[in-house]
């Protein structure tokens, strides 16, 4: 014999997004039919008996509720008792229901009167079966509040999000990620404070309404004029407030009764609100990203035939409980589709022909990314998107952002793009791969380059006398075990300059109105290796001496070009020097290591005439080029840098004083 197998309690309403059996088909019991979704999970609703399709009561679209009619089955294995009602069998006989659109809250204890306890929380009603954990949203310590998400479950037919029952502090949790959990497993221990009190306040708070399947704003009483503009206030969202993401209708727009007027976002769901009744929009009282909640006006909307329409209702309602008794019908209409002004935003319930299947909280990540989850490919069961996927998605495409415009000067801040050239059409080319060391470098050059306002400052230091004690150092640094050289002098110089001008050794603040002010002295140099460019650091340069200098520079070189540098030894600087004295040249214009806020550059030095009031003499001079950001530190500062570091090399003994 045939039977129509009616949906479940399902805990609300749910959209038909996918149809899994054909007419024709046999099924057994517990087979998935079709897949539902509502703002709050999607779920597969199982077949409650074996048998044949003999009809398919739905279509992709369909709004479906409890005790709608889902598909018509050839029942195997005899007739149906005549002292049973075949709606009365097909419920005795379906599983248990599943409340994925809306976890219960775990049962808790009773309540304490003590300022706060520890108290022990279980895996709600989930159903039959088991559910995996795919993510847990909260940590040890963390303050939650009560409803707020704790983890996700993922079953074969559904994915739903556990709140807390209650506010308090994460004590413990009790379970871990990929572990299969069913209804009654320990969850994890919260200390809950004033318990007491709040259960009292709970019982005199309205039961909360589901958001899910937001109830229309409540209008006034039918009124017999023709037409009157009436206020429509925020429907019951449930407790919290919520953001308006989407205005649908514009002032003069004609609805339709349950046509979409804006659309809500809060930490649980995103949801539709519609117009309660016909009319024409006069005034819209809320504006996009506004926080509102449950009794807010909302609009004011010009209502015509009230009247009438209040003497149609008994005989809409006689109508429909004649619908009811026919015979089912072959196809099911779908509910009629709201009209919608703008496409919907990123994040957004699944809307158009592309059906999206993902929770609240991916949805809210999206939204706070930017991201258009029809762009995104899921991995969860049923293509369902996850957290994961939506990560992933955006390192995506920031790395095919850096690809074509991070080591290129391509892109950002209004700058033309360098057009692609064929260099093939000259000679023969060769494409070699950058190391990631020259990639990583490029990119870092090129995001300072285009960020900081740069400036140079160029000047000489007479440096005749510090060469001469430094060879007539030689042997004691010998002796020491290390090499003399120019650098541990232009560290110590530096390292006394920063104390002596704190206002080179600060940073921006990420706001752009203060600057961070640092109290230590750590200067990076920089080496040339096969690879690249690195730039290795020395910590608290003003508290050691030229020896121990030279021996950590000589140091970290060597760990520089054999690849052995840890993070710790290129973080943390305050300041750079470069030197191309090796190689030659005079001067160049150094790129700041942002976020530091100045760099010196050291060319080759070279004998030259200096007039000296009498007489011309021959003197070493040093190029010295140093680059600042000019949002930090202006002309003359720098100047006086230069002047005071030519001082200082001049004549070292200057900085025992």
């Amino acid at each position: 014999m045939s039977e129509v197998i009616k949906v479940p309690d399902i805990g609300g309403e749910g959209e038909v997004i996918e149809i899994l059996v054909q007419v024709g088909d046999r099924v057994e019991v517990e087979q998935s039919l079709v897949t539902l979704e509502s703002d709050k999970a999607s779920m597969e609703l199982p077949s409650p008996k074996a048998g044949v399709i003999k009809a398919i009561k739905v279509k992709l679209g369909d709004s479906l509720s409890e005790g709608d009619e889902l598909i018509e089955l050839d029942i195997e294995g005899g007739e149906q008792p005549a002292d049973e009602k075949p709606e009365e069998a097909a419920k005795a006989e379906q599983p248990a229901k599943q409340e994925a659109a809306a976890p219960a809250p775990a049962e808790k204890p009773a309540p304490k009167k003590a300022g706060s306890s520890v108290q022990s929380f279980t895996i709600p009603d989930i159903g039959d079966g088991t559910a995996r954990v795919i993510e847990l949203m909260v940590q040890v310590g963390d303050k939650v509040e009560a409803e707020q998400s704790l983890l996700t479950l993922e079953s074969d037919k559904a994915s739903m999000e556990i709140p807390a029952p209650a506010s308090g502090v994460i004590e413990s949790i009790e379970v871990k990620m990929d572990q299969e959990v069913k209804t009654g497993d320990l969850m994890m221990h919260i200390r809950v404070e004033g318990e007491g009190e709040a259960e009292e306040e709970a019982a005199q708070e309205p039961a909360k309404q589901e958001t899910a399947a937001p109830a229309p704003a409540q209008k006034p009483a039918p009124k017999k004029a023709e037409s009157s503009v009436q206020s429509f206030n925020i429907p019951d969202i449930g407790d919290g407030s919520a953001r308006v993401i989407e205005l649908m209708v514009q002032v003069g727009d004609k609805v339709e009764a349950e046509q979409s007027l804006l659309t809500l976002e809060s930490d649980k769901a995103s949801m539709e609100i519609p117009a309660p009744a016909a009319g024409v929009i006069e005034a819209i009282e809320v504006k996009l990203e506004q926080e509102v909640k449950a009794g807010d006006l909302m609009l004011r909307m010009r209502v015509e035939g009230e009247a009438e329409e209040a003497e149609q209702a008994p005989a809409a309602e006689q109508t429909r409980e004649e619908v009811a008794a026919a015979p089912a019908k072959e196809e099911r209409t779908p509910a009629p589709a709201a009209k919608q002004a703008a496409p919907a935003p990123v994040g957004a319930p699944s809307r158009g022909n592309k059906k999206v299947h993902a929770g609240p909280a991916v949805r809210k990540l999206a939204r706070e990314f930017g991201v258009e989850l029809t762009e995104v490919s899921g991995s969860g069961p049923r293509n369902r998107i996850l957290k994961e996927d939506v990560q992933s998605f955006v390192q995506s495409v920031m790395r095919k952002s850096k690809e074509t415009g991070g080591a290129a000067a391509t892109g950002g801040a209004g700058i033309p793009q360098v057009p692609e050239v064929d260099f093939s059409r000259f000679g023969e080319v060769e494409l070699k791969d950058m190391t990631r060391l020259q990639q990583i470098g490029a990119s870092n050059l090129h995001r300072s380059w285009l960020n900081v306002p740069h400036v140079t400052q160029f000047d000489l230091a007479d440096i005749s006398e510090l060469e001469d004690f430094r060879k007539a150092q030689k042997a004691v640094a010998e002796k020491a075990g290390v090499k003399l050289t120019v650098l541990p002098f232009l560290l110590k110089a530096c390292a006394h300059l920063l104390r002596e001008q704190p206002n080179f050794n600060v940073s921006l603040a990420p706001n752009g109105k203060q600057l961070i002010q640092k109290n230590y002295v750590h200067i990076g140099f920089a080496v040339d290796t096969p690879d690249g460019l690195l730039v290795a650091v020395i910590r608290d340069v003003d508290k050691k001496s030229l020896l121990e200098l030279a021996a950590e520079a000589a140091e970290l070189a060597d760990k520089a070009r054999n690849k052995k540098l840890s993070a710790n030894d290129m973080q943390g600087a305050c300041f750079t020097i470069s030197s191309l004295g090796h190689i030659g040249g005079t001067y160049f214009t150094p790129i700041v290591n942002t976020p530091e806020v100045a760099i010196l550059d050291v060319s080759r030095a070279t004998m030259q005439p200096v007039w000296d009031g009498k007489a011309f003499q021959p003197k070493l001079m040093l190029p010295l080029s140093l680059s600042y950001d000019h949002r930090a530190i202006n002309g003359a500062a720098a100047a006086q840098f230069t002047k005071r570091l030519g001082e200082l090399l001049g004549d070292i003994r200057s900085m025992l004083l």
